[in-house]
């Protein structure tokens, strides 16, 4: 029968020193130890030779596909400079550097497992998804306010992100003292500067972004609207709708603030800036073909104005200047719209639903009344086509 793995190296001591007695033939001692005659020879040759009995490593003298010392380490100290990065961003990452040549990715992550850098669970749970994407740069920014967290001076930091939405590209990371318009319009200014102006700005229905149906829109819609871009909101309840965004505030979250303590509204932008160049110019990016997004944005072409323009409305539109309590007047009867368009003039104009009208400011369509109900039938705000500004009239 097989020798059992824990005797066999003393089980072929034996049969050496049994066939050096010369008691029985070594074919005999074959059949009895149930081993091959060409096995036997080579344990009495080995014997002879002053050679351990033991099983040999089967490991090849040469491993030419083995990882080199030094890859290895470029590996694992560009794991250590990103700790929330995976084998795909890491290989793709060392590729785009070409200071060595880069592993394949499932040669890094071996080099990961074995070195305690990543788990078997968080290996699973990583799974690719795709997500929709505008056309082109520009076409849509998202923006939010990633959670507010206390720094180690005793303040609260609330980071203000924007990206945009077909490149991933990182507008602004801004560390705010607060979520109050002022400071949104600052960075907002800042942005538009230097990017240009999109066609459209995706925000969830929190202030400033918009409000609720009761209180109307607000001085920071109008401002978009006047620069020509159009508020878009996510439905209440649905952060899915922003969710490049908030995959982006996940991401600020596990490579910096799950990394660093934060010391003061200082230290946060040194940080967030930080990260804003590795995310945009070093960190691939798997919704890219993992280009960076930097290879993927562009600019707008639309340049940030020195002065809003006045805006004249067609012939057929009848005009309304909305009272300070925010009502607008048609027919006798009082709409309540919003107190942030106290003052201004807007444009009215029959619908082609029956008994309807539409509102418009600018070239936006911004609430629809229902004559015969009296009341407001609509306040999601869309861009207008055409000369007469009615794309859905």
């Amino acid at each position: 029968m097989p020798w059992e793995k824990r005797t066999v190296e003393r089980k072929r001591i034996e049969f050496v020193e049994e066939v050096l007695r010369g008691e029985l033939s070594k074919s005999e001692l074959c059949r009895r130890y149930g081993i091959s005659r060409k096995t036997g020879d080579k344990w009495l040759n080995r014997s002879k030779a002053g050679e351990t009995l033991a099983d040999r490593s089967h490991a090849p003298f040469n491993s030419p596909n083995k990882t080199l010392p030094e890859i290895e380490e470029a590996v694992l100290a560009k794991r250590r400079k990103h700790p929330a990065w995976g084998p795909r961003k890491l290989h793709r990452a060392l590729e785009r550097e070409g200071e060595i040549k880069a592993p394949a990715p499932s040669t890094i992550a071996d080099i990961l497992k074995r070195n305690g850098y990543i788990s078997i669970e968080a290996s699973q749970a990583a799974k690719p998804y795709k997500r929709f994407q505008k056309a082109s740069s520009n076409e849509m920014w998202q923006v939010d306010f990633k959670g507010h967290f206390a720094m180690q001076d005793g303040n609260r930091c609330h980071p203000l992100t924007m990206i945009d939405d077909c490149s991933r590209f990182s507008l602004c990371v801004d560390a705010k003292e607060n979520e109050r318009r002022d400071g949104v319009t600052e960075s907002f200014t800042r942005v538009f500067l230097t990017y240009g102006l999109p066609d459209a700005l995706l925000g969830d229905n929190g202030n400033p972004w918009g409000s609720s149906q009761s209180t109307g829109y607000t001085l920071f819609e109008i401002w978009l609207m006047d620069l020509g871009i159009l508020p878009i909101h996510g439905r209440p309840f649905h952060p899915q709708t922003q969710g490049k965004e908030e995959r982006f505030n996940k991401t600020l979250v596990a490579e910096v603030l799950k990394i660093f303590d934060i010391i003061n509204m200082q230290d946060a932008q040194m940080r967030f800036d930080a990260f804003r160049d590795c995310y945009n110019n070093e960190r691939p990016h798997e919704a890219l073909g993992l280009d960076v997004p930097a290879d993927h944005y562009t600019p707008s072409i639309r340049a940030f104005p020195s002065k809003i323009r006045e805006w004249a409305y067609p012939s057929c539109f009848v005009m309304r200047k909305i009272k300070s309590s925010g009502y607008i007047t048609y027919g006798n009867q009082g709409y309540y719209l919003s107190e942030s368009f106290g003052g201004y003039t807007l444009g009215v104009r029959e619908s082609r639903i029956d008994g309807c009208i539409n509102i418009y400011y600018r070239q936006f369509r911004i609430a629809r009344i229902d004559l015969r109900e009296k009341a407001i039938i609509s306040r999601k705000i869309y861009r207008a086509d055409g000369d007469d500004v009615g794309g859905e009239y």
